[in-house]
């Protein structure tokens, strides 16, 4: 445990320029099935069946093997405007027993869509007991930076990310959720120790804030450690280490350009108070979700993040170096795809939904060595 929490503090203070970068094109895709529409979140119920949410609001049961697709009821009304829409879904830790399955979306009220993280139970090839968890303090006029990415800790709680929805000054305001990482307890209440539990002027719920837009989140149950990436504006999209209460910069402090002139964002690229990120991204790749890879199948891989990316259309790999340097690595540019989604199965294999509709499985070409 302490040379892991020598690591961290030197991953906090390293140079997040110190990286390479790395293109191959040794793995082997093929296609499961194709939507009419956006696979955005994955869930895998076992290694034979995953949940797939469909922007549009929409969601579908697949068996994996033969790519047969069962659309499921029970679904909300979302706004699919922009970027709203059926977000995120994810398997509750006690789904074997109880059946739980944790949804994100753009919730359409009066004041605007607000970022919702939502459960119910899936039932044959239904959900019931809707919950709405969290309605989110999040509405703007614009239709952007909804977050909506799902994790789970090993002590019961539930994370979810949200964007600052268009508008920067959300991302440093705690009397709103908008630019935040949320913690809950699983049935939606707010753990007692949360970071700002006591503060009667903060929301109680958030966890860590100062964010622009996360798209990826990760919760290791290894080291204990929660990891998201996010979108910076033109340049400067991050991997973050993510603390309790801690605040991660936007708009103060930012790696990226305005996109109307070659002017920086804010303050410059860090400042006193504000973590600095792990990994840098410069030009954007536009992250869209993560996971730190643990399987055989590609096993040079282990402890790597692997990030989908939307703007530079490829599968990001990170190996992060005890001194904090990075090795990027960049897989399926091949391909041309948005890719939107990730999900891991217990052998290893990875699958990945992309923006015109296909759910890819992954998986490490015949007689190709992998590279480190």
């Amino acid at each position: 445990m302490k040379t892991w929490i020598l690591f961290l503090a030197s991953l906090l203070a390293l140079d997040a320029n110190a990286s390479k970068t790395i293109v191959d094109g040794s793995l082997n895709v093929d296609e499961v099935t194709q939507f009419d529409g956006t696979p955005w979140g994955i869930a895998l119920l076992d290694d034979q069946e995953a949940i797939v949410t469909i922007k549009k609001g929409v969601a579908y049961k697949v068996n994996l093997a033969n790519g047969k697709q069962q659309a499921l009821n029970g679904l909300p009304e979302v706004d699919n405007r922009g970027q709203g829409g059926l977000l995120d879904v994810a398997k509750s830790p006690t789904f074997d027993e109880e059946k739980w399955v944790y949804f994100t979306y753009s919730k359409p009220t009066d004041e605007g869509a607000k970022t919702t993280l939502a459960r119910a139970k899936l039932i044959n090839n239904g959900f019931t007991k809707w919950q709405d968890l969290l309605v989110s303090d999040s509405a703007s006029s614009d239709s952007k930076h909804y977050g909506g990415r799902i994790a789970f800790d090993d002590k019961g709680h539930v994370f979810f990310s949200i964007g600052d929805r268009g508008v920067r000054e959300n991302a440093q305001n705690l009397n709103n959720h908008a630019g935040s990482i949320i913690r809950l307890n699983l049935d939606g209440s707010v753990p007692a120790d949360n970071p700002f539990v006591t503060h009667a002027n903060i929301r109680n719920e958030i966890w860590s804030y100062g964010h622009r837009n996360p798209q990826g989140l990760f919760y290791d149950t290894d080291t204990h450690t929660l990891w998201s990436n996010e979108h910076g504006p033109r340049g400067g999209d991050e991997i973050n280490l993510i603390r309790p209460g801690a605040n991660y910069g936007w708009p103060i402090v930012s790696h990226g350009k305005e996109y109307w002139g070659p002017i920086s964002v804010g303050e410059g690229v860090e400042k006193d108070g504000i973590d600095n990120p792990v990994k840098v991204f410069i030009p954007s790749i536009a992250p869209s979700s993560l996971l730190r890879y643990k399987g055989m199948l590609f096993s040079n891989w282990n402890g790597d993040f692997l990030s989908t990316a939307l703007a530079l259309r490829h599968l990001n790999k990170v190996k992060i170096e005890q001194n904090g340097e990075t090795t990027e690595t960049r897989y399926l540019e091949d391909l041309d795809e948005r890719l939107r989604s990730i999900a891991q199965d217990s052998t290893g294999a990875l699958y990945i939904g992309t923006d015109s509709g296909k759910l890819l499985k992954i998986t490490l070409a015949i007689d190709t060595p992998i590279k480190k």
